[in-house]
């Protein structure tokens, strides 16, 4: 069976030297990005790919940290053209591996952005944007980046939601910095969360028909705590005095909870198989990926491939429902060929 793994990252030769040139030394995730060979060699990413088959295929997409992280609005700009002509190159150099790839938006460069946005996926064939759950600390709904939105609902195209959060956001509101990585292990899944709520109830959804989104990591903590994201939020505004919060959730055109069911999530769940089983009962069969998250593991790419195929191979649903994970949701999204 064909297993498009839909959310894996790779930093191709010419993003990675410019990216170097401009940052000089890299630290912290930067660095642990670019100490994975799989990230940045093409040998080795094909020997790991080779190990499941000629039927396993990726959509490509940059790794994080954040362009806007790392640079200023032109040299973001920058960044992103260079990974996303790189990226394309792959693609159509290997097609029967990178069946498509995701660009990275450069969401602090209003001016460029959306013309960037449009070459990616008109001129290039990016089948997506991938942004992150902050922007340089903002969240991602403020009005400067509604452009954004409004411009992906009308390609039809999804936008690729991934984590941001470092080691400078504290876990306690009296330390400067947040200890044991606690901020990637916790911090990431609710950064998703966090973004996943500001989209719904600042209306995104309503405003902009036909706005798809994809979450990483299975949709953050929001299938776990549907009770708390669904009925808990029935209460929106009992718990607050200052704000009239009520009028935020009556203000939505459906059930907030629908709106959260809309979102996408893959499988990159680091081998928990009750993470892939929450997102499939929450989002529904039709909207599950499959996805690796590769190169990210203890092996340096094959571990998290491997479990994730053990898992999904195990499932109790039908082929019908294990192709749609593999492959058939992808290709349908995505707009990929058959």
């Amino acid at each position: 069976m064909k297993k498009i793994d839909a959310f894996n990252h790779i930093w191709p030769k010419p993003f990675f030297d410019a990216l170097i040139d401009h940052i000089g030394a890299m630290t912290d995730i930067a660095m642990r990005s670019g100490a994975v060979p799989m990230m940045t060699e093409l040998d080795r990413r094909f020997e790991v790919m080779d190990m499941f088959g000629g039927d396993y295929q990726q959509v490509l997409s940059l790794a994080s940290p954040p362009l806007e992280k790392l640079a200023g609005a032109e040299k973001a700009l920058e960044l992103s053209q260079i990974g996303s002509d790189a990226m394309a190159e792959l693609v159509q150099k290997y097609p029967e591996r990178f069946p498509g790839f995701i660009g990275t938006a450069p969401m602090n460069n209003p001016d460029a952005l959306i013309e960037e946005c449009r070459r990616a996926i008109e001129d290039l064939g990016a089948v997506g944007m991938q942004i992150f759950t902050n922007i340089a600390g903002d969240p991602v709904d403020l009005p400067q980046y509604e452009a954004f939105f409004e411009f992906m609902a009308s390609t039809g195209k999804p936008v690729f939601l991934h984590p941001a959060r470092g080691e400078n956001f504290s876990d306690y509101k009296n330390e400067a910095r947040s200890e044991y990585e606690i901020w990637w292990t916790f911090g990431w899944p609710y950064e998703t969360s966090v973004a996943m709520a500001r989209m719904v109830f600042s209306r995104l959804f309503d405003k902009y028909p036909g706005l798809k989104v994809v979450t990483h990591h299975a949709g953050g903590m929001v299938p776990f705590f549907e009770g708390r994201v669904g009925p808990g939020w029935d209460q929106m505004g009992k718990r607050t005095t200052d704000r009239d919060l009520a009028a935020v959730r009556t203000a939505l055109k459906r059930p907030h909870l629908d709106y959260f069911k809309e979102f996408y999530a893959d499988t990159a769940s680091f081998g928990s198989r009750k993470a892939i089983e929450h997102a499939m009962e929450f989002f529904g069969e039709d909207r599950i990926l499959f996805a690796s998250d590769a190169p990210f593991d203890p092996e340096g790419g094959p571990m998290y491939i491997r479990e994730t195929i053990k898992i999904l191979d195990s499932l109790d649903v039908s082929e019908e429902v294990r192709a749609k994970i593999y492959n058939g949701n992808a290709t349908k999204l995505l707009g990929l060929k058959q």
